[in-house]
């Protein structure tokens, strides 16, 4: 005969398996929201989240959405998402309708259109282009209302660890904001023009396609640099980016709105590139040879000798600063600007001579 014990062990036992067994369903019966839940008070958003969003709502208006059409796919409507158009961003520079973008996003444009934060798509103009910056300047035709221009910062002061906001349409997503903080300064980017930009910003804020052309601001809303392009080898953010300088772009775009090209300062040579005179074991600009008629051909440039081999002339000054590169050289150049005349320390033959050569306008040559 079963222990009296033994039995009520058994049934506690069976009812608490009873009670663990039916213990969702008891919680569902219960405890399940079937009506909408109550929503909680949020409080204050933090103050660099009311800063972020006052920088988004008062630059957004002013950045608008670039559409290019080939040339030879042009004479009929632009449609999003047609095959061959290309897209990026650009931004209102002042009040007469003049955008800024980048310039490889309208150099093989033969129609441009720009689609404002309110949707309204507009004609635009190409006023001019400036390659070896990778700037465009377009201006709209027909718009019903433009929105104002942004304000311009400098670029002479930024600091590295300070915040940045890029807006942009990137993969043809408009009006999108992204944050960071600029990663580097005076970094060099290469062009499609074969020239470099330097001192250009790096910034880790997401920088995609399509945000080319954007405008970077600082925690005043105001433009610091123009999104030029990403370091990623499958096109997608990876955490680098880089922005044109606003004070290159204020000293280019009213260039180009006046007269629709951007001079090109030079002397007249052609240099060895940097690789090359690393294998030379040399440090500044190696003349390979100068242009017929240049004032580094009066000024008595010499190039590399032909026959024997031997090595042209090395600038290694202008105006007493120091030219490591060639973009040093170009540098300075722009500096000094076109009509002006510039000092070059040059070696040749182990001694240092001083020549002199006026800066002219060499993609006019």
């Amino acid at each position: 005969m079963q222990n009296p014990l033994t039995r009520i062990a058994v049934v506690v036992l069976v009812a608490l398996l009873a009670i663990i067994a039916a213990q969702p369903y008891v919680e569902r019966l219960l405890f399940s929201a079937s009506t909408p839940r109550a929503v909680e008070p949020r409080g204050q958003l933090a103050d660099s989240e009311r800063s972020t969003i006052e920088i988004f709502q008062r630059a957004a208006p002013s950045v608008v959405q670039v559409v290019g059409r080939p040339a030879a796919m042009t004479g009929s409507a632009m449609t999003e998402g047609e095959g061959g158009l290309q897209s990026g961003t650009g931004f209102l520079w002042d009040a007469a309708g003049h955008v800024v973008t980048n310039n490889h996003v309208v150099e093989q444009a033969g129609e441009v259109a720009v689609r404002f934060a309110s949707g309204e798509v507009a004609r635009a103009d190409i006023v001019g282009r400036a390659p070896n910056y990778d700037l465009a300047v377009l201006r709209i035709a027909g718009a019903r209302r433009l929105p104002p221009p942004l304000a311009i910062g400098t670029s002479a002061d930024l600091k590295v660890g300070q915040s940045a906001f890029a807006i942009g349409n990137p993969f043809g997503l408009d009006q999108s904001l992204t944050s960071g903080i600029i990663s580097a300064l005076k970094r060099r980017l290469p062009t499609s023009s074969g020239r470099e930009i330097s001192n250009v910003i790096q910034t880790d804020a997401a920088i995609n396609p399509g945000n080319s052309g954007g405008p970077l601001l600082d925690s005043a809303g105001r433009v610091i640099g123009v999104t030029t392009a990403i370091y990623s080898p499958s096109g997608a953010n990876a955490g680098i980016g880089f922005a044109v300088p606003v004070d290159i772009v204020n000293r280019v775009v009213p260039e180009l709105i006046s007269r629709g090209r951007v001079p090109t300062p030079g002397i007249g040579l052609v240099a060895a590139s940097e690789a090359a005179a690393t294998r030379m074991g040399v440090e500044g600009v190696v003349v390979v040879r100068t242009v017929p008629g240049s004032p580094a051909e009066r000024a008595g440039l010499r190039g590399v000798d032909t026959n024997s081999g031997a090595l042209g002339d090395l600038i290694v000054e202008v105006n007493g600063k120091p030219v490591h590169r060639l973009s040093d050289l170009t540098d300075l150049l722009e500096e000094v600007g076109v009509g002006k005349t510039v000092r070059l320390s040059v070696r040749r033959n182990g001694q240092t001579r001083t020549i002199e050569a006026e800066v002219i306008d060499v993609s006019r040559s």
